[in-house]
């Protein structure tokens, strides 16, 4: 993966100034794991008007994606919402927007750029908006992860299976060993495809969906799953233990779904008698298996949407669609509070404030491409590959 070159006259970085306006910003601090205790301060007015401004000047050429947790003042200038997979196909199902403005982080604006023609440009409007997930695995990592399978014998019979949630170079990575990506909808189908072409499945970069997947929906044993350590010798394992193991799991996991814990969920059944505990994968295993329902973003949304009135809901995902979930659905009588006592939220999610948004929609509208995401054409060839290979999963 490569962004566009900053010396090209016609792309411009993120200013210092702006890094500067969005909660801990400074880009050499570890992504994904400050928990700030409070959400972001409401919208400047003066901003929301510059923003629909620039967008208006814009019109057909801009076409703007808003992932689920984004703060409400980005969200409401999406024109889209959803989750990473759904936003990037949306994008390339309009050809005649010249410029896709992803509010998101970097790996959700690769997989656009992937999935996009090469006519239109991706542009994330704070180029620090990554994910600690992603950053997890690298692809000198997982290279050096194949050469440790390889070494103990087993590599032709490992198939990786790469979670949206990973850099456009684990995808490639992925497309090029014969393998496909998932998302937390479709990962055991996933995992079952894979199963069909070898006897082991290298995970990544989440071990908890992999986990929660292979344990709970496919009834595998916590045996049959070793984690591979990136950061030890041989990722932690002996030879012997990856022979044996059916799911070798790579040591990743999101940082604010890997915050809940069992004490969450006692303490809510304690706190609120009858509630439903209502839990992404990417939970803890414990979480999961003490959770009554369990599934992606978009079955989160469904789920309450079909839920009875009067219902209590403790939802385990991201806090900004947690409160935006318990706004829409507070008239139906539904009570939805957040899983855990701390507030915490995705802080590289809420990179995207208004004042990136504004300066990313104002720059476009004067001429001027910035921040564009731009993967690479190798890259981006076994990546679609390795996508493809999902698209035509049963």
């Amino acid at each position: 993966m490569t962004t566009a070159q900053t010396q090209e006259l016609d792309v411009q970085p993120t200013p210092l100034a702006l890094l500067l306006l969005g909660r801990e910003a400074d880009p050499r601090s570890e992504r994904g794991v400050e928990c700030p205790g409070d959400l972001p301060s409401p919208s400047d007015p003066d901003l929301v008007e510059r923003a629909r401004a620039a967008k208006e000047k814009l019109g057909d050429k801009v076409f703007v994606l808003g992932h689920h947790y984004q703060r409400d003042e980005v969200i409401q200038f999406a024109d889209v919402t959803g989750d990473s997979f759904k936003l990037a196909r949306d994008a390339a199902a309009r050809p005649e927007a010249e410029y896709i403005v992803f509010c998101g982080v970097h790996f959700m604006a690769e997989s656009a750029d992937i999935l996009t023609s090469d006519d239109q440009k991706v542009v994330l409007p704070d180029l620090a908006a990554g994910c600690s997930m992603a950053d997890m695995a690298t692809a000198e990592q997982v290279a050096e992860c194949w050469d440790v399978l390889t070494e103990a014998g087993i590599a032709e019979q490992v198939v990786p299976v790469s979670y949206m949630n990973s850099s456009a170079d684990i995808k490639a990575f992925t497309g090029k060993h014969g393998g496909t990506i998932c998302t937390s909808s479709n990962a055991k189908r996933a995992l079952e495809w894979a199963f069909q072409q070898g006897e082991k499945v290298l995970f990544l970069p989440d071990q908890h969906l992999g986990r929660n997947t292979a344990v709970r929906d496919m009834g595998m044993s916590l045996e049959d799953c070793v984690v591979y350590n990136p950061h030890r010798p041989n990722g932690g394992l002996t030879a012997d233990e990856l022979r044996a193991a059916k799911m070798i799991l790579w040591r990743g996991h999101c940082s604010v779904h890997g915050r809940f814990n069992l004490d969450s969920v006692n303490d809510v059944r304690e706190r609120i008698p009858g509630v439903n505990v209502l839990v992404h994968p990417e939970c803890r295993h414990e979480v999961v298996a003490a959770a009554d329902y369990v599934g992606s973003t978009e079955y989160i949304i469904k789920t309450l949407e079909a839920a009875p009135a009067g219902s209590k809901w403790a939802i385990g995902t991201e806090l900004n669609l947690v409160r935006r979930l318990a706004n829409r659905f507070a008239p139906e009588g539904k009570e939805i509070v957040f899983l855990d006592r701390t507030v915490c939220f995705c802080s590289t999610m809420n990179r995207i404030d208004l004042p990136h948004l504004v300066w990313a929609l104002e720059s476009l509208a004067e001429g001027n491409l910035v921040n564009r995401i731009e993967v690479d054409k190798e890259t981006e060839a076994f990546a679609k590959l390795a996508l493809e290979r999902m698209l035509a999963l049963p």
